[in-house]
């Protein structure tokens, strides 16, 4: 939106009172996020009487979950776009040609993303790289499906070209991103499959050979790292992991939600395997990837998550020890078939298991993290904080979702440049975040 924004010429401005129109792209996952949205869009409506703004429009997942009745309970936005049409973002922010209202196309019509399609990068050195949308999945606590449509992959070729593209101009980290990153390709005709594509992402690096992780020597080659993210355990295939052991240049990072291990729980999300089949996927992946990081997400209070069922869960994640993991607690509403479920979970026993979780991965995190002081690693630098402190990330660290590699420069000593590779020595180690000094 923000590239066919600028096609049009339209400047991007950095503050809401500098603008002439305000967009609001929102999240409607579960509810927090619903709120935080209604709450940003109230924010920045008032900048229509305080400020320069004409004209404030709301795109995304909110207009596309709640449709038109959101209209009278925001008066205050002049056109809602939902998923299906944010190809129509110029004409929301222009007004012409637009009735008002809201623009509500199926988002099964529109393709993942034209070809040649313009972008505007947040960072000049980390691109997201969408290899799909959508999601033909059925798991009851899950709006996705109907929010973005059943599952569309982007042609292989289709792909390649952007992220060449991308390399061209600077990126050094590119993420790739889809509500089901590892069943990509399989709705293509002829098939096709993540692990061919990232094996031909990864021979678009001006070095493959280099390895990104630890133990590194020398100066940080001109290379770029290749990550995925959001695996299924139902998707991921051997054919996948042996291409991530044996391209350096693809991160050895893993994210692969499993929701819950308890049999009965995952029968009533809808997810199709046990814990005993998670317990083979991980352990495979730590055979064959040594250097692998593991990141999953859990979901406490699940309608008639038991205390047997939570005590099974607790167990697994302490058997585990996942190199991050995140939690959710359940996010009910009456269009998700998990409403329907009988015996729900009062909120104060799901905050009393998400708390009892976090605690766990807290600590099973810092012991994780105490193995790299004293190793030399290679970092993405990110951001300088002050003088002779900046932030990065190693390569078992995704952007926004993990911690921080945070770098110091000693006096005299020139800082590492944004958006380039450096080496630290790890220093100390955090529950979540590594100090380091620059090599």
């Amino acid at each position: 939106m923000m590239g066919r924004i600028k096609r049009a010429g339209w400047a991007v401005v950095d503050e809401p009172e500098e603008a002439d129109v305000i967009v609001v792209n929102t999240c409607s996952f579960i509810e927090d996020a619903a709120d935080e949205s209604i709450e940003m869009i109230l924010e920045l409506a008032r900048y229509k009487q305080e400020g320069r703004c004409k004209r404030l429009v709301v795109a995304g997942c909110l207009p596309e979950r709640y449709r038109e009745k959101i209209v009278g309970q925001l008066p205050e936005v002049d056109a809602f776009i939902g998923t299906g049409a944010y190809d129509r973002i110029v004409e929301a922010v222009e007004g012409s040609e637009f009735s008002g209202g809201c623009l509500l196309p199926d988002p099964d019509s529109l393709s993942p993303q034209e070809k040649d399609a313009p972008r505007t990068l947040s960072t000049s050195h980390m691109a997201y790289l969408k290899v799909a949308e959508g999601c033909s999945r059925h798991c009851t606590y899950c709006i996705i499906p109907k929010l973005r449509g059943k599952k569309r992959s982007r042609l292989p070729q289709e792909v390649i070209a952007e992220a060449q593209g991308l390399l061209e101009g600077g990126v050094k980290e590119l993420v790739l991103v889809a509500q089901d990153t590892t069943s990509y390709g399989t709705d293509l005709k002829p098939p096709a499959s993540l692990s061919q594509l990232v094996e031909s992402l990864a021979g678009l690096s001006v070095d493959p050979t280099r390895q990104p992780g630890a133990h590194a020597d020398g100066n940080a080659a001109d290379h770029v790292w290749i990550r995925a993210l959001y695996g299924h355990p139902e998707s991921i295939d051997d054919a996948f992991i042996k291409t991530v052991a044996s391209h350096p240049n693809i991160c050895s990072y893993f994210d692969i939600p499993i929701q819950h291990v308890s049999s009965s729980i995952l029968k009533k999300m809808g997810r199709m395997y046990r814990s005993d089949d998670l317990r083979r996927l991980f352990d495979k992946i730590r055979l064959q990837v040594p250097e692998a990081s593991l990141r999953t997400t859990i979901i406490v209070g699940f309608p008639g998550e038991n205390e047997k069922d939570f005590a099974a869960l607790l167990r697994f994640i302490e058997d585990t020890r996942f190199d991050h993991l995140g939690v959710f607690l359940y996010s009910d509403s009456g269009d998700l078939p998990s409403h329907a479920l009988s015996d729900h979970v009062p909120a104060a026993v799901a905050q009393e298991r998400y708390d009892q979780l976090m605690s766990c991965q807290l600590d099973i995190s810092a012991q994780n993290y105490q193995k790299y002081i004293g190793q030399t690693l290679e970092v993405i630098v990110e951001e300088a904080i002050e003088d002779g402190l900046f932030a990065g990330r190693a390569t078992f660290q995704a952007p926004e979702v993990d911690g921080m590699a945070y770098i110091k420069s000693g006096p005299g000593q020139p800082g590492p440049r944004i958006g380039s590779f450096s080496r630290i020595k790890v220093t100390d180690a955090m529950e979540y975040d590594l100090m380091g000094d620059v090599v």
